[in-house]
């Protein structure tokens, strides 16, 4: 809907945008001067020590010197709290005191229907939860009770049942004075072409309400209770209310947490939202039905920049994984991306949790590969490159993909990583490549065997890995990718456990080049946390970055932190301990971030002007970064308080 420009104006006019923003910060009393209606604050989009975001009731805009966002207080809802801007538009005008403008004759009628359907939607919710803790709803509390879904969670979602009666939402309706014609407009009823009686839709299902961004019910789905029917999942009509390749079911509930968080999970299914949801991941949507549509994919980047698509682990999974990612490919943009988490085979969410818990569930999403790992993968499946011929069709075919992507930037940094991705597949060497020594001998090749007189490439899933999906992907990560992730997971998680070290560090810490969302949301929290000066006690802080969507990646970092022995990371640890193995660390870091700078530089040198001088001087650059993985400084008395005489691992 668009808005006049007076009405807009005479919202700004009435409401300071110092109160819209003064709900989500707190104003730096050193700085602010409220009487001039001059403000200041940390910023709430970027993690910051002191504060450099700017808002003035003059002239109702914000500004941040730091990132440089800037806005009203419209931009500033739709950016920092996620809601769309009809509906910042209004809630601003109930701020207000104002009446939404009158629409015209023929546009009001339309939105007075669709109102009364929202009525109607809304009775024929609360019939059908009333219906499930009734006599007749027995069997299906029953099955609910089976999946794990006690009464909290059927609240919590809305569930209810559709009895076996082919007129009993119909006779519920009637009762409330609803007309025929609009049961049938809200696709609750169905009116058969040859003039027989009309029918309820749905019947002996569990009924799952779905929802808008708004939290009004705009349709169902409903789940059969018998066998037989011909429909396992039945869902509503489009109607003037439901279009459903445009909407999300759990929009409503996640995209808060999504925002607080910086994760979306899209999955499968109502079950398998509600899977997450029991998991701590309520940051879940699904779409409702049917393959994910381009709609749906621009409502998730609305949310966060790389939404997690979780597809259950069959070759039907697998499948609907490659159609997302052909429809995400052409429409990357910088910074907005997919991550793919595929379970262990033949498990769902709901199985997973089930005979997991919660931690497996919480690690398969923290395992989520990015998109150019799964292209990869596509690739190599897809693909017999036993003889030069199909290797030329393999990379054509994988180019042929990468070049599917519009944007130019996003094309272009793509192109490069698979081609350094097929030079240490096929042990080409290139300047370009920077894999020595990951093969035989320190030969470029990729690590493999003889067989019958000629090299045969080690996949990664011939590893031995357990079977999960997950780890088969990490397993073909580079290693100094994987090595530098694992570094900076071990930085932050010392942090979260000994939050006492955070305050010295903060600026270090903010200055990190962290490559995974999930991690550098989880760096930005710990920043803003130190900056609010919230409690720096270790309980304090684990639980205010649990409660703001963070405990599935700090639960992910402390198995890593037990698989790999990193014990000074660990809560058990002594703060001594702790600030001596995180100097290292960032010591380390510091270090090899300069020789990975440097190791660009050379491997540009080399491709402008090939000489043996400059080949000398990329292979010194390649023997340090081998050097220097894994050094640590030997400290007296290290581990000493902690009951261990042990090393960081990096």
């Amino acid at each position: 809907m668009r808005f006049p420009q007076s009405f807009l104006d005479e919202i700004r006019a009435r409401v300071s945008i110092s109160s819209v923003i003064g709900r989500t910060v707190q104003w730096d009393k050193r700085k602010t001067n409220a009487g001039k209606g001059d403000f200041w604050a940390c910023c709430p989009f970027h993690g910051e020590k002191s504060a450099s975001f700017h808002c003035e009731d003059n002239k109702g805009r914000y500004h941040c010197f730091g990132c440089k966002v800037s806005g009203d207080i419209f931009t500033y809802l739709v950016e920092k709290e996620g809601v769309p801007f009809p509906e910042a538009v209004e809630r601003l005008a109930m701020q207000a005191g104002l009446e939404m403008p009158k629409l015209s004759p023929e546009a009001e009628a339309r939105e007075e229907r669709r109102a009364n359907l929202y009525d109607v939607m809304q009775m024929a919710q609360d019939f059908f939860t009333a219906q499930l803790q009734s006599a007749a709803g027995a069997r299906a509390r029953g099955y609910l009770s089976d999946r794990g879904l006690p009464a909290g969670v059927q609240q919590d979602f809305g569930i209810g049942y559709a009895p076996n009666d082919r007129h009993a939402l119909t006779k519920a309706l009637t009762a409330q004075k609803v007309p025929p014609e609009q049961m049938v407009e809200a696709g609750l009823v169905i009116k058969p072409d040859d003039g027989k009686p009309s029918y309820d839709r749905f019947r002996d299902r569990i009924m799952f309400p779905i929802r808008d961004a708004r939290g009004r019910v705009i349709a169902f789905g409903g789940r059969a209770m018998s066998a037989d029917a011909l429909a396992k999942y039945l869902n509503s009509p489009d109607t003037p209310l439901f279009h459903k390749g445009t909407v999300l079911y759990n929009h409503d509930k996640a995209r808060k947490h999504a925002h607080d968080s910086g994760e979306l999970i899209a999955c499968e299914g109502y079950m398998d939202v509600i899977a997450f949801t029991r998991a701590g991941l309520p940051q879940a949507v699904a779409p409702l039905g049917t393959a994910l549509t381009e709609d749906q994919l621009g409502l998730m980047w609305r949310m966060v920049p790389e939404p997690v698509l979780c597809f259950d682990g069959d070759e039907a999974g697998l499948k609907a994984a490659w159609r997302a990612l052909d429809l995400a490919l052409e429409r990357l943009t910088p910074g907005n991306s997919l991550r793919f988490a595929l379970l262990p085979e033949d498990q769902d969410p709901d199985d997973l949790l089930r005979t997991g818990g919660a931690d497996a569930v919480k690690q398969a999403i923290a395992a989520a590969e990015p998109m150019a790992d799964m292209v990869w993968r596509r690739a190599l499946a897809a693909n017999d490159r036993s003889t030069p011929e199909r290797k030329a069709r393999f990379e054509a075919g994988l180019m042929q993909t990468v070049n599917q992507i519009a944007d130019p930037t996003v094309r272009k940094y793509y192109q490069d990583d698979m081609r350094e991705r097929v030079r240490a597949l096929f042990g080409r060497a290139g300047p370009a490549s920077g894999r020595r020594g990951r093969g035989m001998a320190g030969s470029g090749y990729p690590a493999g065997r003889m067989k019958g007189g000629r090299f045969v490439q080690k996949q990664p899933w011939e590893m031995k890995l357990p079977a999960s999906p997950q780890l088969k992907a990490l397993a073909a990560r580079p290693a100094g990718e994987m090595a530098t992730e694992r570094r900076t997971g071990f930085i932050l998680l010392t942090l979260v456990n000994h939050p006492v070290l955070a305050e010295d560090l903060v600026e270090e810490i903010a200055s990190l080049d962290v490559q995974s969302a999930a991690l550098d949301s989880l760096r930005r929290r710990i920043i803003d946390t130190v900056a609010f000066g919230v409690d720096l006690e270790t309980s304090g802080l684990r639980d205010h970055l649990n409660q703001t969507g963070m405990s599935a990646v700090i639960d992910a970092l402390d198995s890593q932190a037990r698989h790999h022995d990193c014990w000074f990371a660990r809560a058990d640890a002594a703060d001594r301990d702790a600030r001596t193995g995180l100097q290292q660390l960032l010591a380390l870091n510091r270090k090899l971030v300069t020789l990975e700078k440097e190791l660009r530089r050379a491997e540009l040198r080399l491709a402008e002007h090939p000489s043996e001088e400059n080949l000398n001087l990329l292979n010194e650059v390649r023997e340090q970064l081998q050097s220097v993985t894994g050094v640590e400084a030997s400290v007296d008395g290290y581990g000493e308080a902690s009951g261990r005489m042990s090393s960081p691992t990096g």
